[in-house]
């Protein structure tokens, strides 16, 4: 490759552009922690560089490659840095790259620069509470340049808004406490009925929502400042339901709210822990037909899972595009005959992504490029993200600590022992081989809707269970399956559609009963 170099200098100013002259793009930028920030700093981290072609984005908040502007990234680990000393990267040095290019030949051009310093080791993603980060910059990339940037931000801690049918429910995990041999904690928001402080005496129904993928319990919050849904859900026609909105931050990435030899008993502490307190702390009827789960995409799978694994355990689920239910439709990957993730049978790049005309958006093999840099191993196995999570949950133990890899990061072959393995968490697998016992405990208790041009090609999969279960008898299943032309992922998703589904479900079993 030919060379750019990029180096980042200590300061504690903001960085700005130094100078810019040659023709052989030679970028300096070197890193600093800022005097407000020392007291704060912990030595031992994973150092990202951003170059953001995409100038209306903060880079670390903009880590998705599914865009057609991407943003560049760069890291390394790095173990006992001095909070006095500046660190320098440049053309010789050692970095996972998101780019075909590396610091050595960045293009020409305008980017947003911002380095983030991930200290935190208690949230799988890079952008947890206490992470350091500089301002963001705009850079030009011509000739030689020097460039100065301090660690001058720190990502605040979550929170919820205030508002009087809101609650924080945060309880210490047993069960996962002693998996990790160190405090672990479960969290979730409430959103209270409008009637909830009217009547003390009254009990309701529980709707319990899980987002989609690495989303956290305060996304509740984009409701409550939504001023359309605030007057519906306050309004004399709304539900009355109790939301939980559950968190999904795990250590390597979403939990799935379910158990795994990785991350531990996730599902076992939801069940058995977390909701039960939280009937206890709130007026559920406490019974699990009036116990309700839905979500889209991540949330649209783990609805249909809990449903399915712990069939007695809720009255219904409410699944948009979930991801793939069959692992031979492992999106575009038949994960029981095909040797590898990235090429096909046809020697072309698999696209992980499209629009809804079919037009390819991102390779499975970018894909992984990015999840490899965002994970300290330098392999998706840790990244926090998508494909992590799944080998995370799918996957037994590797011999170094983390998840056996399911394919390699770097060829996208695929290790059919570790398939074997993953075969536990095929959904449409688990209905097959156990209907006899799981259909009755299933009925009137699931729908399903899908996009037949879905983003991540996550259609396929939900066709085959469709189909299978469609041919179900003793008893025949009535799960319900709607698949729209033309429509994405999670196109029709909405927290006011399902929770009125519900609404009607309740209504139902009520008018029912003696």
């Amino acid at each position: 490759m030919k060379s750019i170099t990029f180096a980042v200098v200590a300061v504690l100013a903001t960085a700005t552009q130094i100078c810019s002259a040659g023709s052989d793009h030679v970028v300096s930028v070197s890193v600093s922690v800022g005097a407000e920030m020392e007291d704060k700093f912990v030595s031992n981290g994973r150092l990202f560089l951003f170059l953001n072609e995409n100038l209306e984005k903060e880079p670390r908040k903009d880590v998705w490659p599914v865009t057609p502007k991407r943003n560049n990234i760069f890291a390394t680990n790095i173990t006992g840095w001095n909070k006095g000393d500046s660190r320098t990267f440049g053309a010789d040095t050692e970095l996972q790259a998101t780019t075909p290019w590396t610091l050595a030949n960045v293009p020409e051009g305008t980017y947003k620069l911002q380095v983030l310093w991930d200290q935190d080791i208690e949230e799988s993603q890079i952008n947890a509470p206490g992470n350091l980060y500089s301002t963001v910059q705009a850079v030009e990339i011509s000739g030689k340049t020097l460039l100065k940037v301090s660690l001058d931000q720190q990502v605040p801690a979550h929170k919820l808004v205030e508002h009087d049918h809101l609650k924080l429910m945060e309880i210490e995990s047993q069960f996962l406490s002693e998996w990790w041999d160190r405090t672990m904690k479960l969290k979730a928001s409430v959103l209270l009925p409008s009637s909830y402080y009217d009547d003390p005496a009254r009990v309701y129904p529980l709707r319990i929502n899980i987002s989609g993928y690495g989303g956290r319990y305060t996304r509740v919050n984009y409701l409550l400042e939504n001023e359309k849904f605030t007057d519906w859900w306050f309004g004399e026609d709304a539900p009355q339901v109790i939301n939980v909105f559950l968190d999904s931050d795990g250590p390597f990435g979403d939990n799935y709210q379910l158990d795994s030899e990785n991350s531990g008993p996730y599902g076992t502490a939801l069940v058995e822990e977390l909701i039960p307190a939280i009937e206890r702390s709130f007026r559920t009827k406490e019974d699990p037909n009036y116990r309700y789960v839905d979500g889209c995409s991540t949330g649209g799978w783990v609805s249909l899972a809990l449903q399915i694994f712990y069939p007695e355990q809720f009255g219904g689920a409410w699944s948009f595009s979930p991801d793939s239910v069959s692992f031979d439709h492992y999106q575009l990957v038949d994960l029981y005959k095909d040797d590898n993730l990235f090429v096909n049978e046809w020697g072309n790049l698999r696209p992980v992504a499209r629009d809804i005309y079919g037009d390819p958006m991102v390779t499975v093999k970018d894909f992984i490029r990015y999840e490899n840099v965002l994970g300290s191993s330098n392999t998706y196995l840790n990244s926090g993200f998508q494909f992590g999570a799944h080998t995370a949950l799918y996957s037994p133990k590797g011999e170094d600590g983390l998840p056996a890899p399911m394919f390699d990061p770097n060829t996208g072959a695929i290790n059919k022992q570790v398939v074997e393995a993953w075969k536990k968490y095929d959904l449409k697998l688990h209905l097959e081989e156990n209907w006899s016992t799981l259909g009755p405990k299933l009925q009137g208790k699931i729908y399903v809707w899908m996009g037949d041009m879905d983003h991540f090609y996550l259609n396929p999969a939900t066709r085959s269970m469709s189909e299978f279960l469609a041919k179900t008898s003793e008893p025949q299943s009535d799960a319900e399956f709607v698949f729209d032309a033309m429509e994405g992922h999670c196109t029709k998703f909405s927290n006011m559609k399902v929770l009125g589904m519900i609404q009607d479900k309740v209504d139902k079993l009520e008018a029912a009963s003696p």
